[in-house]
């Protein structure tokens, strides 16, 4: 077996890494940035924090805020247009998924123009040319988009997402920057936190896990268990170790798959507009639940890392009920919803959430081999 590991050029981590942007930006001979963000970012202040960096090294930039929750390809297609007329010769993608998912979106098509319809950029994206380089900077702790080679897109004419895998697309240089990710709200540390560890457990039971993205995912599921909760309710320094939990997570997942959580959080998402961590929180101790049978001895370093006092000693099917009560635990602590019924689904929904589920690309990265009867089960369920 040969693995393959695709990580960012250069990353910088701690309070203050985002002063590092115009060195960085000037090691690579890079003049003109163009900003991928949110309005909402805008608007508190938080773009603000890195364009007076950037004025301060007397680096032009332009702002690129057209981006939505769960992007369409109309986002894209869009940021393609305003920086092929800005000028710009880098990107920085700020924000958390939806901007970081944008501008990679637009780093590609501007560099394989052929992609121009973003559809076909669908699954592993047969792309020749790397992206034009982007500067991945996070304000949330949970999609660590600044570190993966995938992006997710809402096909909105079809009412779906779909995620694109691709090494070109990594960001060249990530920046994670806790001061940026404090003042999320007690909800977005949520969803971005229950996020992060789907990604982490969903990374370390999959069939392409092997050792090393074994260390980075189990480490991940550490940080996040011990802080996640901390940090929703406003501890700051368990809010920086999610941040790097996140990135770290990003490492291993990015590179190995994921599995039926994602495969049915995406279709949440595409349909009902579900904000994609929670979905994701919704879903993961039941998908859990599911796959324990085919998990070898891996629950057991799960259920530790929650703290359960025997997880190595005990029997390893009490310990794999432990494991996923942990979870379960956790996602009723920080008051994510337990049901899709809360999110907006109704039973009319069943049928097509299940049908885009068994399509999704990240559903055969699962330990047991779901069939879309299966699917519409676990959905089913949880109304």
């Amino acid at each position: 077996m040969v693995y393959r590991m695709v990580f960012n050029q250069t990353a910088y981590f701690g309070r203050g890494a985002i002063k590092e942007i115009p060195a960085a930006a000037r090691s690579h001979g890079f003049h003109k940035a163009f900003i991928v963000t949110d309005p909402v970012l805008l608007r508190t202040g938080t773009v603000a924090k890195v364009t007076d960096v950037l004025d301060e090294a007397g680096i032009p930039y332009e702002l690129f805020d057209n981006v939505k929750p769960n992007p369409p390809v109309e986002c894209i297609q869009d940021g393609v247009e305003k920086f092929r007329s800005a000028g710009a010769d880098f990107l920085i993608g700020l924000g958390g998924g939806s901007p970081q998912d944008t501008c990679k979106g637009i780093g590609i098509v501007v560099a394989n123009p052929e992609f121009a319809d973003v559809l076909s950029l669908e699954g592993v994206a047969d792309t020749r040319n790397p992206s034009v380089p982007i500067f991945g900077v996070p304000t949330t702790a949970g999609t660590a988009s600044e570190t993966t080679i995938n992006y997710v897109i809402t096909d909105t004419a079809r009412k779906r997402k779909f995620v694109a895998v691709d090494p070109h697309d990594i960001p060249l240089v990530a920046f994670v920057d806790p001061d940026l990710t404090d003042t999320m709200p007690r909800g977005l540390k949520v969803a971005t936190g229950l996020d992060a560890l789907t990604h982490a457990i969903e990374g370390y039971v999959t069939p392409g896990a092997w050792s090393l993205s074994d260390c980075l995912s189990l480490q991940s599921i550490r940080m996040v268990a011990h802080n996640l909760a901390k940090s929703a309710d406003g501890d700051v320094p368990a809010g920086e170790q999610m941040a790097y939990a996140s990135y770290i997570t990003g490492m291993a997942y990015s590179n190995v798959g994921l599995g039926l959580v994602h495969g049915m959080a995406h279709p949440l998402g595409g349909r009902l507009d579900v904000a994609h961590g929670v979905a994701n929180g919704i879903l993961l101790a039941p998908v859990m639940e599911y796959n324990k049978d085919f998990t070898g001895e891996k629950y057991r370093d799960i259920a530790d890392a929650f703290g359960v006092a025997d997880a190595y000693a005990g029997d390893l099917e009490t310990v794999r009920e432990e494991a996923v009560q942990a979870v379960r635990d956790l996602t009723r602590t920080l008051r994510n919803p337990t049901t899709i019924s809360e999110v907006g689904a109704t039973e009319a929904d069943l049928r097509p959430l299940a049908h885009d589920a068994i399509r999704d690309v990240c559903t055969p990265g699962n330990p047991r081999k779901a069939t879309e009867e299966d699917i519409l089960g676990i959905y089913t369920s949880l109304m």
